[in-house]
C-alpha cells in the first residue's frame, strides 16, 4: 500500500507575489544606493537571497532578523578564520561554507544564504574593517525594509515573527 503524495503548497495570491517582488526590489535597490553613496559594494549575492527570504517567506525561522544578521556575521567571521588557516582557494571556500552551516545549526541561527558569505570572504579576501561593518549595515537595512510590507503593504504575515 503506497502513501499518497504530499499536498502541493498553495500558490500565493498574485497581489502577495507582486508585493513581495516590489519590496524585495526596493530593498536591493536601497543596498545599491547606499553602496553608491559610500563608494563601497553593499549588494552581494547572498544578500539578494536573504531579501528573497525576508519578502518571499517572512514567516520562516531562517528569515527572522536574528538569523539573518547573526548568520551572515558568523559566516563572515568563519570565512576570515578559514582564509587565515587555509588561504584563498575554492577548497577553503567549500570548507568555510560547511563550517558556517554547522556553526549556524549549533547556535540555532540558520540562514542558508549566509553560507555563501563565507565563500565570498574566502575567495575574494575583502579587508575585514570595511567588509564587516558594511555587512552589518546591509543586513540591518534588509531587516528594516522587511518590516514595511506588514505595516504598509498589507502583507499577510507580519515580519518579524520573532526577533
Amino acid at each position: 500500500m503506497s502513501t499518497p503524495p504530499p499536498a502541493a503548497t498553495p500558490r500565493p495570491h498574485p497581489l502577495h507575489a507582486l508585493r513581495a517582488t516590489v519590496f524585495a526590489i526596493g530593498a536591493l535597490l536601497l543596498l545599491v544606493g547606499v553602496g553608491v553613496l559610500l563608494d563601497q559594494p553593499l549588494l552581494i549575492p547572498p544578500l539578494a537571497a536573504s531579501a528573497a527570504l525576508v519578502h518571499g517567506a517572512p514567516g520562516l525561522p531562517i528569515s527572522q532578523p536574528r538569523n539573518l544578521i547573526a548568520g551572515h556575521l558568523m559566516s563572515a567571521l568563519i570565512g576570515y578564520a578559514t582564509l587565515a588557516v587555509i588561504g584563498s582557494s575554492t577548497w577553503g571556500a567549500a570548507v568555510a561554507a560547511g563550517l558556517s552551516l554547522g556553526a549556524m545549526m549549533l547556535t540555532h541561527l540558520p540562514h542558508s544564504p549566509a553560507a555563501a558569505t563565507a565563500v565570498i570572504v574566502v575567495l575574494q579576501a575583502p579587508h575585514p574593517v570595511p567588509f564587516l561593518p558594511l555587512l552589518v549595515l546591509a543586513t540591518g537595512l534588509l531587516v528594516m525594509i522587511g518590516l514595511l510590507p506588514g505595516r504598509i503593504g498589507g502583507h499577510p504575515v507580519r515580519y518579524p515573527v520573532s526577533w
